[in-house]
């Protein structure tokens, strides 16, 4: 009795070892496909651990120059550690840590010495060790430029190439570098940084503030004078001398509102929002609400179709995936973070909608 008992317990432990969760296929993913579109998310203020099935790559914001312009500032090093533990579930995923963000300075003062400089890339090395990361991903906001209210200098873009030209020669060949850039494609010599990073993440989005569009795709009467459209941001970059394979789309998981508007919505649901009417604008192909009381513009921002729009337009130049900000603007079930990297990779199960072309003018 005894013998049969433990047979059955180990015929009972050799199946649920065994037992396999869904299928890639089921998934509808490519993970290990080397045709396999990238989608990065950036994850900040990390509340719980970030599903990573429709993730390839994350990128952990922020970490800082230090007060000392010579190394790597780490507000919260254990919850770095944690986000990297996911790969124990999902082995696919490759983690960056994110230096730099909004108003993140020190940058000039590192850059413009040679001696500071290198101690930094070195310290990025020592990151990368300690954590067990995939690379680096410089986000500073904006080299030569004062607007976030640090510090700046003339030499800060030929200085940028020789920061990521030494960060480079410090994490070695096989670890990942790559760069957040100002949509406009200002503040870089791409040319010469093409050596040295593996790609760049366009922030193609923050373009406008309500009563004009976040990230229209294309330009129209909602697009906020003297800015740009996303698709814009990306020929800018291209015109630039950034291969088209090397360059990723970003994407916003938010909208801007209105002095008023709720400062968070849950933008899968937002055209539920009582008070206000959904609208969707055909030539920007983007969706916005007006406020019922006023008939106002009060909220532009991306949902579920025009993010699909945004990865097929994608595909249709070539790029090498998509980013968004951030990974806490999708819903609990990723329907934003699916649509967009299915899309990507052609598993999305329903037809998808093809991206209009820019009109004439």
């Amino acid at each position: 009795m005894r013998k049969s008992l433990l047979l059955l317990a180990a015929a009972f432990c050799l199946a649920a070892c065994t037992e396999k969760g869904p299928s890639q296929e089921e998934l509808g993913t490519k993970h290990g496909d080397p045709g396999e579109k990238i989608l990065l998310a950036y994850v900040f203020r990390m509340n719980e651990l970030p599903d990573a099935t429709y993730l390839t790559h994350i990128n952990y914001a922020f970490g800082h120059v230090n007060d000392t312009f010579n190394g790597v500032r780490l507000d919260q090093p254990e919850e770095l550690h944690r986000l990297v533990s996911i790969k124990r579930k999902y082995p696919h995923v490759k983690i960056l840590l994110s230096i730099g963000g909004w108003g993140s300075g020190n940058f000039s003062e590192m850059c413009a010495d040679e001696g500071l400089r290198s101690s930094f890339a070195k310290d990025c090395r020592r990151v990368v060790d300690e954590f067990k990361l995939d690379g680096i991903d410089i986000d500073w906001e904006y080299p030569g430029e004062d607007v976030a209210e640090i510090s700046a200098s003339p030499d800060d873009i030929a200085n940028y190439t020789l920061l990521m030209r030494d960060i480079r020669q410090a994490i070695g060949p096989d670890k990942l570098l790559t760069h957040a850039t100002a949509g406009s494609g200002m503040f870089y010599d791409f040319p010469a940084l093409d050596a040295y990073i593996d790609w760049t993440n366009v922030m193609s989005y923050d373009l406008g503030n309500a009563p004009y569009h976040n990230a229209p795709l294309y330009p129209s009467d909602l697009l906020e004078p003297g800015s740009m459209s996303v698709s814009q941001c990306v020929e800018a970059h291209l015109e630039k001398g950034i291969p088209a394979e090397k360059l990723v789309l970003g994407l916003p998981f938010y909208g801007r509102g209105k002095e008023g508007f709720p400062r968070w919505v849950d933008v899968t649901k937002a055209h539920l929002l009582p008070g206000y009417t959904y609208h969707w604008d055909s030539v920007s192909q983007v969706a916005y609400l007006t406020e019922d009381a006023t008939g106002d513009f009060a909220f532009g921002y991306d949902e579920e179709k025009s993010l699909r729009i945004k990865a097929l337009y994608a595909l249709d130049k070539g790029l090498k995936g998509a980013m968004y900000w951030a990974y806490n603007g999708d819903n609990a079930a990723g329907d934003l973070r699916r649509t967009v990297y299915q899309t990507l990779n052609g598993t999305l199960p329903t037809p998808g909608l093809r991206p209009m072309r820019r009109p004439q003018q």
